[in-house]
């Protein structure tokens, strides 16, 4: 379950996911150097309109997708706040796809796998890309790219997976729907 999970802040800190229990949670995969990093804007607006509500967001920098967050996590944060002024909190740095992965994510994606890129100008690119590399990676629920976001109702299901493609109206309709 969604809350038997822990992540650690960027400053070291462990949080414990069960204290998000009766709050829904976005849970997003970052980095400050890619095509949908400007998603920040729309992520930290819905924070700011449904955190009273009981939205939380755990953003989760991770390098693992074209190098695209190379910085540490203190540089990452300090990027975050000066272009985007993002106030949600920010986790450490972490892989989400292999054998260093953060066990969240392993259940994150064991609950909702890939299931295909939204209609996208970067669509084609992308799945051109992961079919040079591996004929099957549709198939396979991995983390895709930046950007991936997966929503977890105030129970602790795992309701929805965003790939980054997704239009951010969308996960916003899925969130409200929830709060």
């Amino acid at each position: 379950m969604f809350y038997d999970y822990e992540v650690t802040t960027g400053k070291g800190e462990k949080v414990n996911l069960s204290d998000y229990k009766g709050k829904v949670v976005l849970v997003v995969n970052t980095a400050t150097g890619c095509g949908f990093t400007p998603q920040y804007a729309p992520i930290e607006q819905m924070y700011k309109d449904y955190h009273d509500k009981g939205l939380e967001i755990l953003d989760i920098p991770c390098n693992q997708f074209g190098g695209q967050a190379p910085g540490s996590d203190d540089e990452i944060h300090e990027f975050c706040t000066v272009h985007y002024n993002t106030t949600f909190p920010q986790m450490k740095k972490s892989d989400v796809n292999g054998e260093n992965e953060l066990p969240l994510y392993t259940y994150l994606k064991s609950e909702k796998g890939f299931e295909g890129f939204d209609e996208h100008e970067l669509k084609g690119l992308l799945e051109k890309m992961f079919s040079e590399k591996d004929p099957d990676w549709a198939k396979k629920p991995d983390i895709k790219w930046n950007f991936t976001k997966f929503v977890i109702d105030r129970e602790g299901n795992v309701v929805a997976r965003f790939e980054p493609t997704a239009d951010m109206k969308k996960v916003e309709e899925c969130v409200k729907s929830l709060l």
